[in-house]
């Protein structure tokens, strides 16, 4: 191959190349192809779950799992002491993740829950992994970087081998398929780097990793800022219909009272609007067309009438749930108690290819 002509190949790791390989599941998927694909995800505990969850995540996780996907889901607690120095509330926080899960579709028969602190196997290939890392690979990792921004701590070394530990979760299980943003691509990037290394280094134990890209529109806050429990503007999975009331009736619009979608312009109004359009299924400039010189009450009023109407059959399962803690820890075992199983069964085989059995 001529030097030009390798030139114009796009890099391994690009973009596009990504968006090909996603285009390529999401094809096999339509197709109802999907007996071939791993797929793991997770949550940290460190809240509640919100609506922005609910529609980046949660909902494409339930349609992946009704799609035939072998599905998985870690709960990261281990992940919580990354940026935090306390786990005071974590069982809690856990305990209604799970509830969360169920409420809107997980099957645990279908989807194995997991947590980082109950599968010592998995968190053993750290060993192994971090052996495959460069430390200048770690840190240019932007994810990394905007974790600890964001936190205002010093870089720990759980922090830094973020990307690693994240490895191990989504290969322990033989995952091939992680939902992903955009921003989130080096994570699989280091993944399949690890997984490559050692398989060239050891022998085939691991398969190559995908991220499957999301089209889902990102749902800003009720402010117009990033949805975030720490800002006030974003609406749990486990609210009442009246606190999301209440919520939405003290957020912050403006001045004006011509309803207008100007994301730059009027951030809040139409953070208001994009929630009532993906609850709604309507175009958002059609809401606000709709209800024009009716002012940020009609709007609010309108939002909270179509965030409570979605939510109401999740809020019902979900309050059912909430009165069965035994079931919600027995859900959590069976998942550990399988997750274990599995990563035993990985490490068994990590062992062998090193010859490292005795």
């Amino acid at each position: 191959m001529k030097n030009d002509e390798r030139n114009a190949m796009p890099n391994e790791g690009s973009y596009e190349v990504a968006c090909k390989r996603s285009d390529a599941i999401h094809a096999d998927i339509a197709a109802g192809k999907t007996q071939a694909y791993t797929m793991l995800t997770g949550d940290r505990p460190t809240g509640r779950l919100h609506l922005g969850h609910y529609f980046g995540t949660l909902s494409q996780r339930v349609a992946l799992q009704n799609a035939g996907i072998k599905t998985n889901i870690v709960i990261a607690d281990y992940q919580v002491i990354t940026d935090r120095d306390t786990t005071e509330t974590i069982q809690d926080n856990v305990y209604n993740m799970v509830i969360d899960y169920l409420a809107c579709g997980i099957d645990p028969a279908k989807t194995m829950i997991f947590t980082h602190s109950a599968i010592p196997e998995a968190n053993q290939l750290m060993l192994v992994f971090l052996s495959l890392v460069t430390e200048a690979e770690m840190q240019r990792n932007p994810t990394v970087k905007a974790e600890q921004a964001a936190s205002g701590h010093t870089l720990t070394g759980l922090l830094l081998t973020y990307p690693v530990h994240q490895a191990c979760d989504i290969l322990f299980c033989k995952g091939n398929v992680v939902p992903v943003g955009r921003d989130q691509l080096p994570h699989i990037e280091i993944t399949s780097k690890i997984a490559r290394r050692f398989n060239e280094r050891y022998g085939q134990v691991f398969p190559e990793v995908s991220g499957l890209l999301t089209s889902t529109p990102l749902l800003p806050g009720l402010d117009g800022r990033k949805m975030s429990k720490s800002y006030g503007n974003a609406i749990s999975l486990s609210m009442t219909a009246e606190q999301t009331a209440k919520l939405i009736k003290k957020s912050k619009t403006d001045s004006e009272r011509m309803i207008s979608f100007d994301p730059e312009g009027r951030p809040g109004v139409s953070a208001l609007l994009t929630t009532a359009g993906i609850c709604s299924g309507r175009d958002p400039r059609e809401i606000s067309d709709e209800i024009g010189m009716g002012g940020s009450g009609q709007l609010k009023a309108y939002v909270t009438e179509v965030v409570n109407d979605y939510f109401a059959p999740i809020r019902e399962k979900r309050h059912e749930y909430e009165k069965d803690l035994a079931y919600i820890k027995e859900v959590l075992h069976e998942g550990n108690k399988r997750a274990r199983q599995v990563a035993a069964q990985t490490l068994d085989e990590v062992r062998e290819a090193m010859g490292m059995v005795y």
